[in-house]
Parts: structure tokens; sequence; C-alpha cells
């Protein structure tokens, strides 16, 4: 059985519809009532009446009298007895609650139940009940009278319920009933508890809707035999059985045979006779044979149903057996196992009375020429479940909200939900006849009490008797006395069953004996049958002489069309970006399974499915997308036949092929290869399963880290399983392209799919695009008869192939003397076929034309189609009009000489040799393609297709994936234009529906964004005039071919709509030919599709959710469903949603090849973590995005090996510098004797501080050509190159490889980290100051404590004379703020593995966000009032503790016995952004390479005199070579030197103990810091042979502050004039630190205007350098003694500057120094009263003249601390 045409279920129960039928049958004297079937799943619904109810009179239904209660006294219980609720008279306890512990021991056949107690009714008695006297799950079978045992004293023999209940104290007022007390069975749980169960059912199955009691086994019986009435029925109903009274007097009397416990007996007979019964029924099933087929040229279908078969015997190739309806019945009889977990349950499955019946009701209501399917009977029996436990199914919901249970399609408003009402076995067969009664004969219903062969028996003479004629469908029912009920059906409709025959086998099977009957010689009596024209003659003879008359040929006109392949389209290039966002998220998750920063380069490897044309389009494909070229493989790809490499079929040849992908995937650890897996839904078969299974399922493949798999197809369900490989995460679904007729993408094209061609058929304008032929269904259904032995293919391809020939002859007008009579001989769409096929190419003055697609999945079949369509078309003298194409899978495209020339014309192709591998490459090419093959391989097919004729396809065996895929091969991209324009000129709202899918959810694609309104298709009219068809490119992308470039047409032209033909520029066609060409107006037309009718009305057919029924079918033929417990698909569902569905409720066959994928225990999935899913509809351009995607993917690998590096050349370059060599270029140490020789270089040259004040220095002469830039201008605007990153680089959060994994994560053995406090004072500070450490465990080996775990004393420091090659002495400190994911932390390949001890220094408000990025990093942690502080502040703290610490580090180093002075001074302060460094060259000084940090820094801690140097640092890297740029050459040249040094500093805390970094400042602070270190007489070194690199980062770091208003707390727009006001005045305060906006106002605003530009005046700088703005030259000079400062005799300053000035200014230092009339002066104090302070102490007001007015300060509030200042004019 297959699939279903059965009415919608009502929401009427059936039950009460059905006694309804019986009593309106019963009462009727006139007509017979319509079946129960029709009332019930086909009319509206209607409520239900009742003028009476039926009550039974016996008490043992538990049904209750409304006669009041009769007084009842208790026996008084004997003295001394316990008369206590909840105990038996023998005082022992009963509750549960108590026993619910206890063991107890129970007689067979004994059950526990609980028994209410009047005095407590909250309280459950526990008894045991003999369970003969309890009724089953259905209510029935309870044997009167009572037997039962006292759990709590152990008394026996309690035979009447009346004593029982006085022994148990229940003490009521009425008479005992068992039915009223004993309410419950109880069961032990899990836990060995006994507890509560279902309620027992003494009622059956409730009540009916209408409040009366529902109908019993005993109530019908007297129903039927009249008690309502008096008597029988006025006029028999001919189901109504005579048999009927009998059985109502066998109720209440006792067969002469029976003793009075004739029940019992009946129930429970005796041995002997249950040998005698079983021994008949054996002779039974040897006896029946199968004879038929001598009298009956037909076979018979057999469905086994409910129990077993007979053994058959004979001629049985006659009886075609299936299970398959025993298989359904099976499904639905088992539960969800969420019912389970409740112990017993009254949610029970239909019983199999239930499902005959329905099975009899559903086969009624087919048509005569319909078949069953036995999804719609399963839809069927689950919604009659579900209707009778809707009440108990939402309960068992409720607790458990996240389980997925089958839903009630509806319910039922303002009615009670009872139970449903069961049927007995001896009513079954009775209501079957009464059911069949009404379909005249069609289903027949044979009721057997003895056995099923005797059944089978008599229908098996019925046959040969003919008696069967006109029957369909015969039910046996086998109610045999004291067995369960059988079933079976035999199908003997010749129609059902050869559907159901065919339907049985796999598509294999079918080819095989499709093959078979056509080599055996089966098939030439209808060879020759349909050969014949009746009176009009033979037609091979008519043939004949038509080639007689006519031989003529068309002689081509030299017409050229340039055709031209579409670009990537938009929605193309957004999938592969999908796909690639995707494999970031693997390479970002913390699972390690991609490690993206390790690879340098793709590779890749295509698998298709075995079909040639199918593996040419790919390499086609391949070779037009330029991904060769974007992964650098074009050098060893020349030619298109060389890119076969990359591509391979999944054969026996495949193997070989996976299997060097895997041994240089092993070779080549750094190149990342992506197995495409293209079309995989034709692989998931009999056949290439095994081998997808065993390629791409291999343990090679599935440990390697660097192969991706990607699988793409159209049908991903058979991937979407239970045991699935692919994680719902990982699969990606073709977007939308429109949303409420918006073009999301510029696409101007839409999708025509499936869904779109059923909205054709319901627009009901015009010939739908989707339809069957009536004519040809009529001839095929005849011959199907007629020929009965023979496979339907077989006979369809027959009667298809007559057609043609016969259209052929008429169209082409050499159809001899028959004329038009040979019309009635073809059919009307096949006529319209060929007369478009043959009358495009002829109105076509270069012959465009259209293909026909012919689907003939037998190759067989498509063999001899080809040879008799072909001798055909050359008999006609038609060769030249159209080819015939044969496409076989296994085979080469193969067309005429001819035609290829006439290809190579139009595409404009100059080799001799060249021919067409691919279908696209036949655009316009009048042909009929007859395309073979079990399923469609992958294929695109042209544009030109105008007719896709699938009317030999099977309609038995259906599957999902299997119909949609011949489905797809009519898919198509529609021009989308004016509003007016309709798709093939007849369908106004074809697109009605498209906004339900993405282009169609029939084809599961993505629906992810919001979808509405109305797309309709539009497309060009005829009547073109001038101009071609603009024609958007087919499914797959192709471009123009490289060897045949345009000429005329430029490289880079801007994007616009391209065009598929466009004419010639010398061209002299008119635009009255040009109209002509019908391809060339309707090539934007979706093609026409032909079905079969029985497919057709399959398809059109929609369930209640809105989609069409096929979306019900089995999904795969590689997949089954998990349980027929499951709900119908929804048309809202998205296609993630359906793949949640398809993952919920299917599982894989064995030979699936996720079958063996079972989860690990305590696992709920098994997901390869590299393993992608792309799913499209067919046709869209699947291809063509994942080629964009390995290109996109190459080039976002190469990016990420390059970084963004500042590539500048420095700056304040003079070219009047005297060029004097210092050292040898080959020196690799500094000389201190020589570097102090050396002059400072005051000037900063590093372009990051191009926008600062110049410092003086006498031998600079600055370039007033420049034009200085603001300093947002120099960050966005500074030179960056990319460089790929070495081996030797530093790296953010987001590398991740397998050598620095232990360095980046917690190490297995340490799995926590400490907080650890560190206290020092300083003196400046004026206080204390507390520092943490966050140290992990694995790095407390570089501190010491007190003890284990204790307090942290120190951290622990190497000596200066240790040694270790592999160690790095010097402490390395970053500070960083806001670069908790971007910062360059990971140093283990800087490094190079060398053991350092690195210190990141952070903010205390980020702790917890760096300490879960970098979990294995130590963490100094400033403290909180450093939160809003600079940089100056970070290196102020760092250097002071590393002080304190060196002192520590002594103390301990003199405890231990040690030197003191020989512990290490030094500390390294790095930049967050230092990703490489570099070191010339020494034998050639003009280039460079890349050094690891390990060799940089092992190098400087090896100078022999680094003790005496207090800073040492390396230059930044830049790609100007060594002996280029103006004046840095000599600089660059000499291999050290003095200068400033910035961003990676090798700091001697020992030596610069009394400099220090000044905590306040946020810019310029080492630049401050390196003047004040030259002017205390340190040396300064830079080694000029290392380069440091700095990686651009956009996000966080020091010099991103915002500020903003202190009211607002939002950044808003701040002028620096608003960064000062005047004391005590109203001003808008703002939320940013003082110094900050000190900082900032000063570098913007002119305090010095005889300053600006003024070289030669700078502003005399006491103790402090601030940036005072690019205009202005800052002289720097240190108060104190014995410090070095520039020489200033005859300078004359421009202005004064004094920050925060040091106790040795004095009035006398000041008088040292000379300024010129109108200089400036600024003193900046923390507070008004220290301003004044400062002027009287350095009598400043002698030479300077200051105004009340020139007083300011900071715009903070009073609690914020502000600076104040004070200007003046020198006198």
């Amino acid at each position: 059985m297959g699939n279903s045409y059965a009415g919608q279920l009502r929401t009427t129960r059936f039950e009460e519809v059905l006694h309804n039928s019986i009593e309106a049958s019963l009462r009727s004297n006139t007509v017979v009532p319509r079946p129960v079937f029709s009332q019930l799943y086909l009319e509206a619904k209607q409520p239900t009446l009742h003028n009476g109810q039926v009550e039974n009179e016996e008490e043992e239904d538990g049904s209750e009298s409304n006669s009041p209660p009769i007084p009842y006294k208790m026996k008084p219980p004997p003295e001394g007895c316990c008369t206590t609720d909840g105990f038996c008279q023998a005082g022992r306890d009963l509750r549960l609650s108590s026993l619910v512990s206890e063991p107890q021991d129970l007689p067979p056949g004994f059950l526990l139940v609980g028994a209410l107690s009047a005095g407590a009714p909250d309280t459950l008695l526990v008894c045991a009940v003999d369970r003969r006297f309890l009724p089953d799950e259905r209510g029935c079978n309870a044997l009167l009278g009572f037997s039962g045992i006292c759990m709590g004293c152990g008394e026996k023999g309690f035979r009447y319920f009346t004593e029982f209940s006085n022994h148990i104290n229940l003490k009521l007022s009425t008479q005992p009933k068992k039915q009223k007390l004993l309410k419950y069975h109880l069961y032990r749980n899990d836990q060995g508890q006994l507890v509560r169960g279902a309620a027992i059912c003494w009622k059956g199955l409730g009540k009916t809707a209408g409040g009366s009691s529902a109908l019993t086994a005993d109530s019908v019986l007297l129903v039927l035999s009249g008690t309502l009435n008096t008597g029988p029925p006025k006029k028999r109903h001919k189901g109504w059985s005579p048999e009927s009274s009998a059985g109502a007097e066998s109720a209440v009397k006792t067969p002469p045979s029976s003793s009075s416990s004739s029940l019992t007996n009946w129930t429970k007979p005796g041995r002997r006779a249950q040998r005698a019964r079983k021994r008949k029924r054996e002779r039974e099933r040897e006896l029946v044979c199968v004879c038929l087929s001598v009298c009956l040229s037909v076979s018979i279908c057999l469905l086994q149903g409910h129990g077993s078969l007979p053994r058959l015997s004979g001629k049985v190739s006659d009886v075609q057996v299936s299970s398959l309806l025993q298989s359904c019945y099976q499904n639905c009889q088992a539960l969800p196992r969420v019912y389970q977990h409740y112990g017993p349950s009254p949610i029970q499955p239909l019983s199999v009375e239930m499902q005959i019946l329905l099975t009899v009701y559903y086969l009624v209501q087919l048509g005569p020429d319909q078949v069953p399917l036995i999804e719609d009977l399963e839809q069927i029996f689950m919604r009659s479940w579900r209707e009778s436990h809707l009440s108990e199914i939402h309960q068992y919901q409720q607790p458990q909200p996240g389980l997925s249970l089958p839903q009630a399609p509806y319910t039922l408003p303002g009615l009670p939900l009872p139970q449903a009402q069961p049927l007995t076995p001896s009513q079954l067969p009775w209501l079957a006849n009464l059911a069949a009664s009404s379909c005249g004969g069609g289903v027949v219903v044979l009721g057997e009490k003895a056995s099923m062969a005797l059944g089978l028996a008599d229908t098996f003479s019925r046959l040969m008797e003919g008696q069967l004629a006109h029957t369909n469908y015969v039910v046996i029912i086998c109610t045999a006395k004291g067995q369960e009920t059988e079933s079976c059906m035999v199908v003997t409709g010749q129609h059902q069953c050869r559907a159901l025959t065919e339907g049985m086998f796999s598509p294999s099977d079918s080819l095989r004996e499709i093959s078979q009957q056509l080599s055996s010689g089966m098939t030439q009596e209808l060879t020759t049958f349909c050969n014949s024209l009746g009176p009009e003659g033979d037609i091979d003879v008519l043939l004949e002489s038509a080639a007689v008359e006519s031989r003529s040929q068309l002689t081509p006109l030299s017409i050229k069309y340039r055709v031209e392949w579409r670009e990537v389209r938009p929605i193309q290039l957004v999938v592969a970006r999908k796909l690639l966002s995707h494999v970031c998220a693997i390479a970002d998750s913390s699972t390690q399974n991609l490690d993206l920063g390790s690879f340098d380069r793709v590779h890749f490897l295509i698998c298709v499915p075995p079909s040639e044309v199918t593996f040419q389009q790919t390499v086609l494909h391949l070779w037009n997308s330029g991904v060769l070229q974007n992964l650098g493989l074009e050098q060893d790809c020349l030619s298109q036949r060389e890119a076969e490499r990359y591509v391979v079929k999944m054969d026996q040849e495949a193997r070989a092929r996976i299997d060097d992908l895997i041994q240089e995937a092993n070779r080549n650890p750094n190149t990342l290869f992506i197995l495409v897996h293209d079309h995989y839904s034709c692989i998931g078969g009999d056949s290439g399963s095994g081998l997808v299974d065993s390629l791409l399922n291999s343990c090679q493949i599935r440990d390697a880290n660097n192969i991706l798999t990607l699988h793409v197809t159209s049908f991903p369900f058979a991937l979407q399983t239970q045991h699935t490989r692919i994680s719902p995460y990982n699969e990606i679904h073709w977007p939308s392209a429109f949303n409420n007729e918006v073009d999301l993408y510029l696409e101007k094209t839409q999708y025509f799919g499936v869904s779109e061609l059923l909205d054709s058929t319901r627009s009901g304008s015009g010939l739908p695009l989707l339809r069957y032929d009536s004519s040809f269904e009529s001839m095929a259904s005849v011959l199907e008869e007629r020929f009965p032995k023979l496979h339907s293919a077989v006979i369809r391809t027959q009667v298809l192939i007559q057609h043609y020939c016969v259209a052929m002859m008429a169209v082409s007008g050499r159809s001899g003397s028959g004329g038009r009579s040979q019309h009635k001989h073809t059919s009307v769409e096949t006529l319209e076929i060929v007369q478009s096929l043959l009358s495009s190419a002829q109105r076509c003055p270069s012959h465009h034309g259209h293909m026909v697609l012919l689907r003939l999945p037998s190759l067989a079949l498509a063999g001899w189609a080809h040879q008799r369509l072909v001798r055909i078309r050359q008999r006609l003298g038609l060769g030249e009009r159209f080819e015939i194409i044969l496409g076989n899978p296994s085979q080469t495209l193969s067309i005429g000489q001819s035609f290829t020339e006439r290809i190579k014309t139009w595409l404009k192709i100059q080799e001799t040799d060249w021919v067409p591998r691919t279908y696209l490459e036949l655009e316009a090419l009048p042909c009929i393609l007859i395309l073979s093959g079990a399923d469609p391989l992958g294929e695109s097919l042209p544009r030109s297709l105008k007719y896709c004729d699938l009317r030999v396809i099977s309609s038995y065996y259906l599957q999902r994936t299997a119909l949609e895929q011949e489905l797809g091969l009519a898919a198509y991209l529609v021009r989308v234009e004016s509003q007016g324009s309709q798709p093939h000129g007849h369908a106004p709202d074809l697109g009605s529906d498209l906004s339900e899918s993405d282009s169609d959810k029939l084809n599961s694609t993505d629906n992810e964004e919001k979808e509405g309104g109305e797309n309709a298709l539009k497309s060009d009219l005829p009547g073109l005039g001038h101009t071609a068809p603009s024609l958007p490119h087919p499914p797959s992308v192709l471009q123009t071919p490289r060897t045949f470039p345009d000429p005329h047409r430029p490289p880079n032209t801007q994007r616009r709509p391209s065009k598929s033909t466009s004419l010639d520029s010398s061209s002299p066609l008119p635009p009255s030919l040009l109209q002509g060409c019908s391809w060339a107006r309707g090539v934007s037309r979706p093609p026409s599709l032909l079905l079969p009718r029985g497919l057709y009305d399959i398809i059109k057919a929609c369930h209640g959710s809105g989609l069409p029924r096929c979306t019900s079918f089995l999904p795969h033929r590689s997949v089954t469903w998990a349980s027929s417990f499951r709900p119908l698909l929804s048309k809202m569902m998205t296609c993630t949603e359906q793949s949640l569905y398809y993952r919920q409720w299917t599982i894989p066959r064995p030979h699936h090849m996720d079958s063996s994928n079972r989860p690990a225990k305590g696992c709920t999935d098994n997901f390869h973590p590299r393993r992608l899913l792309l799913s499209g509809p067919p046709q869209v351009g699947k291809t063509g995005a994942y080629l964009q995607f390995l290109g996109i993917l190459s080039r976002m690998l190469i990016r990420l090996m390059e970084v963004d590096i500042y590539d500048e050349e420095d700056i304040n370059f003079s070219g009047q510098l005297e060029r004097v060599q210092y050292q040898s270029t080959c020196a690799s140490w500094p000389v201190t004797d020589t570097l102090r020789g050396m002059p400072f270089d005051y000037t900063v040259h590093d372009p990051k501080y191009e926008d600062i004040s110049t410092v003086y220095c006498p031998d600079y002469y600055p370039n007033i050509d420049g034009i200085p830039r603001h300093q947002e201008d120099v960050y966005l605007r500074r030179r960056t190159d990319r460089i790929k990153l070495s081996k030797y680089a530093a790296y953010n959060t987001y590398h991740h490889c397998e050598q620095c994994h232990q360095y980046m994560a917690f190490n297995p053995g340490y799995q926590m980290s400490t907080l650890h406090a560190f206290t020092f004072s300083h003196l400046l500070l004026g206080e204390e100051i507390q520092l943490y450490f966050i140290i992990p465990k694995s790095k407390q080996h570089h501190f010491s404590f007190s003890q284990p775990g204790g307090q942290l004393e120190s951290m622990r420091l190497p000596l200066t004379s240790d040694w270790n090659p592999d160690c790095i002495k010097s402490p390395i400190f970053t500070p960083t703020t806001g670069r908790h994911e971007h910062g360059l932390f990971n140093l283990y390949h800087a490094m190079d593995g060398a053991a350092h001890l690195h210190i990141l220094v952070i903010k205390e408000y980020e702790m917890a966000v760096y300490k879960k990025y970098w979990p294995n990093h130590i963490m100094l942690v400033l403290p909180t009032i450093f939160n809003g502080a600079g940089l100056g502040a970070a290196h102020f703290l760092i250097k002071e503790l590393s002080y304190n610490n060196l002192e520590l580090e002594r103390s301990r180093r003199v405890e231990g016995g040690g030197p003191p002075a020989d512990v290490w001074p030094f500390i390294i302060l790095s930049d967050d952004s230092c990703v490489m460094w570099n070191a010339v060259d020494l034998d050639s000084h003009r280039y460079t390479r890349s050094v690891s940090l390990k060799q940089v820094l092992q190098h400087m801690e090896a100078c022999p005199d680094l003790t005496q140097f207090g800073l040492c640092g390396i230059r930044k890297w830049s790609s100007h070579s060594p002996g280029q740029g103006s004046g840095g050459g000599a600089r660059h040249r000499e291999p050290f030197s003095r200068g400033h040094l910035h961003d990676f500093l090798l700091l001697n805390v020992d030596l610069t103990q009394g400099v220090q970094f000044n905590q306040n400042r946020f810019t310029c602070d080492d630049v401050d810091f390196t003047l004040r270190v030259h002017s205390a007489g340190l040396l300064i070194c830079r080694f000029n042979n290392f380069s440091v690199m700095k990686k651009q980062i956009s996000i966080g770091g020091y010099h991103t502050f915002i500020i903003k208003n202190k009211m607002t707390d939002v950044p808003t727009s701040v002028q620096p004039s608003q960064y000062i006001c005047a004391p005590d005045s109203k001003h808008p305060f703002l939320a940013t630190p003082a110094q900050l906006l000190l900082e900032k106002y000063l570098q913007h605003a002119s305090l010095f205007p005889l300053s600006t530009c003024n070289y030669t005046h700078p502003i005399l700088s006491v103790d402090c350098y601030l940036n005072l703005g690019p205009e202005v030259t800052v002289c720097f000079v240190s108060s104190r003694p014995r410090s070095i400062n520039i020489c200033t005799t005859g300078l004359l300053f421009s202005g004064l500057l004094l920050c925060f000035w040091d106790s040795f200014v004095t009035p006398g230092f000041l008088k040292n120094f000379h300024f010129l009339k109108g200089a400036v002066l600024c003193v900046i104090c923390a507070d008004r009263s220290s301003l004044r302070q400062t002027v009287v102490r350095l009598e400043l007001e002698d030479e300077w003249r200051f105004r009340l007015s020139d007083e300011f300060q900071t715009a903070n509030a009073k609690e914020d601390r502000p600076l104040f200042f004070l200007t003046g004019k020198h006198i």
C-alpha cells in the first residue's frame, strides 16, 4: 500500500456516529443509511442528538441505578476485634502509606488493588483480589463474584465482597459493591515502592458525548435483537444478521453442552480442547493451495494484517504477500515512550477491532481507480487515537513540556472528552459488513470464525468462480473463540494490485524487472499492438511511404548569436559567506576542533554522483568560477581537462582519489582540505550508500583535523535523522531572495519551484504548467488491463513513444494516407510538444529551438525509445530539424556533428575538437533529451527547456525525496520585470503563495526571514521588437569561457543585468525575423510539467496543514519513521524546524551511512564537529555558491595569516645632520664609552607622535613645509601594510593550535588561580600601595611565599650570572585595557617555547573578563583608584613594584648567603600590540629577517655591560630599506644609538630608582620619562639591528578615553575650550580626569602665541615634558643638581612652563634663562593656594605680570580634584 486520498477525520467521535447509524438502520423502513465513514470523515460537523439511552440492568458492568440507595446495616463485628479505620479486624495496618515499602507475597492470579474507606476518604487500603473477578483494560471479562485476601493479617478464603468489606472495616451505609469501592490498581515503581496506578475500568470506556452510558457488547446485541422495539426490525437491513437474536439469547441461556460454570470453562478451556484446536489450525494451514492462476491470468496481492498467514503452496508466484499493512498496525499499537513512565496508564492504543473497522471504512471511500496509501491509513489511525485520548494526552503533556507529542488537530468545544467505546470481536464482522454495504461490492468482508485459512480458501474459490469481478478488496476477519482477532486483506482489483505489487519493489529491483521483460521478449506482443494504427495501417509501413515522399533537409542560416553565461549572483555570495561564518564559528568554539590560524592554504576535492554529465558540468563550473586562481592552483591547472583532478565521481574509482586526499592531508597539516559531497540524496540508495559510508565516514577523515566535509543537497532529509553526524547548528539553508515583493539581493530573478507549479493549477487562468494527460492515461489503463504481466513502465513507455511517433508523422505532414485521422492515436499534449519542437527551429532564422525532456528511468527502455525515435525522425526526413539525445549517466554526451557545429557557431568557438559535454551547453538547441537513470543525478538543464515529460515515472514507489527530485527537473529562475508581465501568459496568480517559502517550502529551503505578501512571477511577453531577452543565469554558475573572451568587452565593466543572448553587431536581422525566434521570446518562462494522473492527484492534494500530501511521505528510502505517533509537518515550519522534525522522527535503516553513528553512553548525540550541510532547492545555484565559498575561505585564511602592521618612515629628520659612524656595523653589543660619546637625539622620530610638540635640539632644523595633523587624523590615517605572520608571532585569544593549547588554557593538573596581595609604600603617594596578583597554580613557581599557600613575599628573580638558553631572565609586564580579546598576549610562538614570566597589568574593573579569556596568565591588578588613570600610572606602579621586589629578592638572597647585588635588575615593558620582531641581516645590512622574541631578548640580556645601561630598546619596523630615507640611513646604519625609546623597553629598575614615571600622565609619558632618564645621566641605548612590528588594533587601548558631561554621563561633543573654566564659575563639569583635560587643553589651545612655528624661540619646560601642540617647540631642562641639559646660552625663550615644579626650582635657577618680551608663563598646581605660594616663592612677580582673569581650572567638580593653572606675560 502506498499513500491516501482519504477525507479528513471529523470532530464527532467515531463510536457516536457508529451507534447512531446502527439505530437509524434498525428503525428505517425505506432507504439504507449512508455509510458511517462518510458521516465520520467527509461530512461537515453536525450535532448528534440522542432521543433515548440504553441502560444496563446487570450490576456487574458497573452501571449505577437511578433509584435511591437501599439502606444497609452491617453485621456487628466480633467482640474484641479492631474497628479502627485503615486496619483489619485483626488489627493489622492496611493503609497504602504504611505498606509502601513492605514486601508482599501474592498467590498466582491475584492482583493488588486499592479500596476506598468511608471513614477515611483520602486513604487507600491495600487488598489482594483474584484477577478473574476484575475487568480488563477495556472494562470487560470480569466474572461475577469475588475472591480476596487480607494483606494485613493474611486471612484467605473471602468469597463474598460483603464479608471482605466487613473484615477490612469499610463501615458502609449501603450495600457493598466491588465496583464502587475497588478503585485503583497498585504497582511497584522503579524504586520498589508500592504506588497507586490506573483506575480500575469497571464501566468500559466511559460515557458518550450525550451523557448516556456507552454501549457495551451486550447492549449492542440487545439493540440488534430489537429490545428497544420489542421485536426484530420492521424491515431487515441487509447488513443485519439473523444470528444476533441467538447471540442475545446466549447471553442469558446456558448451552446444553455447558455446565453451570460454562463462562469460566469457555474462557479457560481444558488442555485437550486446546490441543485439538491447535491440530485443527495446523491442518487448515497445510490445506490451502493457490490454484486460482489456472482459471485467471491475473495476480493478487495479499496484505497480512493481524495474526499470521497460513502457508501457501502451489503456484505461489501469482500471490504477492506484503507485510506493509501489518507493519502499519504494529506501529500504531506501539505507544510513545512518554506514556510508559507512569505505570498502568488509561492511554491505550487502538484495539485490533477498531483498526480493522477503520481499514474497511477507508477502503470503502476510495474511488475505483484510486490506490490505498499506507500513510493516509496511518494518519486515520492516529487521528482516531488522539480523539479518544485528548484529555489524557494533554494531562501527560503538561508535566513534560519539552517532549514533542502528537497533537490533536482540533478540539471539541463544549463537549466532554470521554474514552472511546470498545468494539468486541463479536461485533466486528457485522459492523464491517455494514460499512461495506454501500460500496456496490467494491469491498467484501468475509467473517470467519474457524480460521484464516478457510477465509482465504473461500476467497480463492470466489475468484475462480468470477464472483469478485467487480471487487477490489476482500477483507477477511477471523474471530475464533478464545483467540485474538486475526485479519488480512486480499487486493483483487487489477489496477490496485499492480500498484501495490510494483510498490513493493525497490527502484533497482523494478529496473531489473523491466530489463528482464525486455530481454525475454515479453514485450513483443505489446510492441506489435502499439505499432498498429487500426484501419490506418502499421506505423512502419506508413513511414516507408513517407520516407519516399520527401527526404529534404533544412539549410541552416549563418546567423551568429553571442551567448554569455551570467556571473556570480549576489545571493550565491550571501550563501558563500554564510558557509564561511559557520566555519569560523567552528573555529571560534572552545572545542579546539578547527584551528583556522594554523592553515595557510586551501585544497579541495568535489565528490559528485556517478554521472558523466554532472561530472563535466561541475568541472565547467569550477573552470569558469575563478576559484583555481584564488587558491593559487592555476599553474598546476592550465586547461579545463586538467581541472578534472579536483572532481571525482562517487564510483569505485573514488576510493583511490580519496585515499590520496587523506595522505596529502597527513603530509600537509598546514593545508585545510575541503571535501565537498555534492548532491547527496542520489547516493543514499541501495548501491551507493555503502561506498559513501566507507569513504566519507572513514576514521581517517573523521580524525583528520585539517579535513572539513561539506554535504550539498537539495533534499537533506536523509541526513536529518536521530543518528545524524551533522549538528543542527552546522546546517546552512538557502535564503529567500524576495520578501514582501522586495528583491533583497538585486537578483532580478525569482525562483520557480514545486510550490509555484502547484499555484499554477489553482490560478484558474489558462493552461496550468503542472498537468496530466487524460488521453494518455486512458490508453495506458486499457493496455495495463490487457497486459497484466508487464510492468507498467514498459506499457506506459510503449504508449508514450507511439504518441510521439504518430505526432511527428502528423506534424511533419508525411503521415501517408492516414491524414488527420491519425490524431486519435496520440494526445493533444503530445501534439503540442512535437509541434512546438519542430516549429520553433523552423521559424527562427538561426534555428534556435526548445528542449523537450523525456524522463525514462530504465536504461533499457530509454535505449529502446532512443532507437525508435531516431528511426522515426530519419524516416520522416527530420534529421536536421532537431536532435534526439540519450542521457545515460554512465556515458558521455553524444550529439550529431551538424548540431555541434551549430552550437560552436552560436558560442563562437574555434577549436575543431570541441564537443558539448553538459546539458547547459545545449542552450537553444532543438532536441528531445531522454534522461535515464533511477534518479536524476544533479544534471542542470538549459533555459531552453520548455516541456518536462514525466508521464512514465512510477506513481507507486513514493518517498518525498524521490518525488521532489523528479519535480525538481522543472525548477527555473524566472526574470522579474514589470508588474503586468506574467509567465507563460496565462497565470496571473502563479506567485501568490511564494511568500510561504524561500522559494519552495516543499523543498526545505530557508525561511528564516519574515516573508509575506504575494510575489507575482513576471517575465517577458511575446513581441520584443529589436531587443533580445535578458536572461537570468542558470542554476549553476557559468561564465564566459576564458579561452574565447569577447574582444569588445572591457575586463572590468560595471555590474548590469547580463543577457544570455544578444544580437551580434554584424547581424543583419530585421526586427520581424527576431520576433520569429520563439526560444528568445519564451526563454524566461518556466517549463510545463506532465505527470501521471495518480502522481498528479497526490501532489495536488493538501493536508489540513496546507502542505501537499506528499510531505507526509517517508522522506527517503534509506530511513524509516521512528514512531507513528508523530505530528504532521506544518506549512508555517521553517527549514530549520523541518530539520528538527526529521531529526526527532526518523531513524536510518541498516544500509544508511549514519546507521552506525550511535551516541556514546551518557551522550544525546554524536555530531562530527567538522561537517556542514548546505541545502537549497534544485537548480538554484548551490554549485556556484560553494565554489565561491572555497575562494573566500582561501582569501580569509590568507587574511588570517596576515596582519595590518604600521609601516611608517621615521619623522623629524634633518638633512643637515652630520653623518658620523661611531661604531662598526658588525658590532653585536654596544661599547659604553663609545655610546657615551654619541650625542643624545632629543628629537622624537616615532610617526605616532607626529602631532606632538617638537623637543628642542640645537642640531635639528625642522621641515616647515609639512602640515601638522591632529591626533585623531594621525591615528586614523597612519600607513599600514599587510604582512604575513611568521612562526614567531604573538597572537590574541582567537588563535588556537595544539602547540600552545596548554599555554593558553588551564593545565589539567592546576585547575585554579589564587589572589595574592602585595603591599609597599612610596613617598610620592604618601600612603601604602596594595596590588593584587592573580596567579594560576601552574605559575606559582615564579613566586616565593611564606609557606605553601601562604602570604606572597616576592617575585623570584634570577641572578645576573645565570644563563639558560631556554629561559628569559627579565619579567615581561604588559599594561593593557579594553583588549581582553585582541591583545597579543600569547607569546608562546614568539618565545619559541622558552620559559618566561609574563604579567598582564590590568585595571580592577576588568579583572573578571581578562581572567576569563586568559586563565593561564599571571595578572597584576591595579588599585581601584587607578581605574580612571592613564598609561603613566601603570608604568609608575610597575616600576615601583619591580624596585621593591628587587630589594626583597636581594634580602632573600642575603638570607640565603648570596651577594645582594647579583640579582637581575631588568624588567621589560611591552605594548600589547607588538606582534613580530625582526633582525637586520649583518652580512648584507639590506634585508631583515623575522626572529623570535626569545632571540631578541637573549641577545640583549647577553650584553656584557648591560647593567650600566638605564634604559634599552629597539627601533620600530619600517618597510624602507636601511640604506634609504631622508636622513634615516645614518641612524639605521649605526647599530646602536641614543634617543627616545617607545613600545618595547628593557628597563633597569635599579639604576633608574630615582627617576619615576609620572603617574598622572595620559599621553607622551614615555617621551617625558626618556628625557628625565637622560638628564639624570643614565645611558640609553637603542639596538637598531632589531625592530618590532606593531599590529594595528582599533579596539581598546590607553588612547581611547571618552570625554563626557558629568550630568548626563553620555558621550557628547565637547570642544577643547570647554575643558577649562574660571574658578568658582558656573560651568558644566566633565566626568573626565583632570590631568587628561589639562593635557588635551594644552595640546589644542594656543597659550604661547610667540612660540607658534618659532623653532628658535622654544618654550622652556622645567622637569616635565607636555605636548603643547605640533606648532610649538619645547625645550626640556632639569632642575636637578648634576643633571645633563642642553646648552641654552644665548637662547631666548618664548614661554615658561612650570608643572608641579620640583623643590630644586629656585628663583636663582630661573634667572639663568632669558625670555622674549611678551613671553607667556604657565604655572600648574594642584590647588589655588599652591599657585600663590609658587608665585611668591619663585619671585615670579618681579619679571612676570599676572591678572586675576588669568587664573583657570580644569572643568572638574570639587570632589574630582581639579587642577589649577595661572598664566602671565613677561615684562
